[in-house]
């Protein structure tokens, strides 16, 4: 997973999925070239996931170990890593499962969700550069294996692997181990279906309301890992969450439709609190002609991209660039390219 840094689109930092010991790297950015500056070790096995925090950390989310790193960059100079930021370790029993898959810094914090572990880690740092400690855990139901994660209007939401379901949920105060009932719990996985597909969802975005955008819409890929391929293609799920007290963004006016409820499958082998009238309502489900979408992402508001979502397939289909129609309550296909094949992560320059 690569990822730009949110204060310099002319760095880029990635890391490398490898066994027994994967790498964060830095990469300088200028006229297209992508120029490698510097690599340390993540400290831990396959790590999927980095992201640049907004105190000068980079994560590395070792998916194949119960740890992660947040390394310090070199002060006014992220381009160079620090070399002696300690591991964080999670603290789950001795063999038990345990697969952090992504970081979000959040109010002081960094979210990890463990899909092997069922925990949301709270991660706090300890006063020292790159050197951070876990001081709380949102618990997840077992077996759902969370993925991905973001945030709006504190309320966390989680795409769960396992059982390809989305979930909401407000997020306690910091710092203790507290877990607030559900707020929503919806399957994404599409009707109609063909017989011999099996779902793991993988990827989620938030869009960020503008006057182009009013509504936060929630974006979430599906991953057919089954041995029946759809023909068209696996689908991005499109979500709106409605507020039992507030509209998220102040501007969600689209109806509850009938139609979207009866697509709209709730998971009711889990216990779910909500106040009256919140929901996860399903908008639309868009073929995209990629088989195994584990990546997408989201153009950036400040120059209007966007517009646009950016979607690979693992194995079949290419990279492919939606544009968001109806208010972002739609996609539809602008470019494909099937020369690209096997991408899993995206970013715009």
């Amino acid at each position: 997973m690569d990822r730009l840094t949110s204060q310099n689109s002319s760095i880029l930092y990635a890391v490398n999925e490898i066994s027994p010991v994967g790498n964060l790297q830095s990469f300088s950015v200028a006229d297209g070239i992508l120029t490698l500056v510097d690599t340390v070790t993540t400290g831990g096995n396959g790590p999927t996931f980095t992201n640049p925090l907004s105190t000068g950390e980079v994560s590395g989310m070792n998916f194949g170990s119960p740890n992660c790193s947040l390394i310090a960059t070199v002060p006014d100079d992220p381009l160079h890593f620090e070399r002696d930021s300690p591991i964080v370790a999670f603290p789950i029993p001795e063999g038990a499962p345990s697969n952090p898959h992504m970081s979000l810094e959040f109010n002081g914090e960094v979210f990890v969700p463990d899909l092997g572990g069922d925990k949301i880690w709270r991660l706090v740092n300890t006063g020292t550069p790159g050197s951070f400690e876990v001081q709380g855990q949102i618990d997840i139901d077992a077996g759902a294996g969370p993925r991905h994660i973001a945030i709006h209007d504190n309320i966390l939401f989680t795409v769960h692997e396992k059982t390809s379901t989305l979930t909401a949920q407000q997020i306690p105060a910091a710092p203790n181990g507290t877990t607030f009932p559900l707020l929503a719990n919806v399957s994404v996985i599409p009707d109609g279906a063909p017989a011999g597909t099996s779902f793991a969802a993988a990827e989620i975005l938030i869009s960020a309301p503008t006057e182009r955008f009013p509504s936060p819409l929630i974006y979430v890929s599906n991953r057919n890992i089954g041995e029946t391929i759809d023909p068209n293609g696996d689908t991005i799920a499109i979500f709106e969450f409605i507020n039992g007290t507030s509209s998220a963004s102040g501007n969600s006016t689209s109806p509850v439709c009938k139609r979207n409820n009866r697509r709209m499958q709730k998971v009711r082998r889990f216990e779910t609190a909500k106040r009256e009238g919140e929901a996860l309502q399903l908008l639309a489900q868009i073929p995209t002609g990629l088989q195994q979408i584990r990546g997408m992402m989201l153009g950036n508001v400040a120059d209007r991209s966007d517009e646009f979502i950016m979607a690979g397939a693992n194995t079949e289909g290419g990279v492919a660039m939606f544009r968001r129609v109806d208010g972002g309550r739609s996609l539809e296909l602008v470019a494909r390219n099937e020369d690209l094949q096997n991408r899993t992560s995206f970013v715009f320059l």
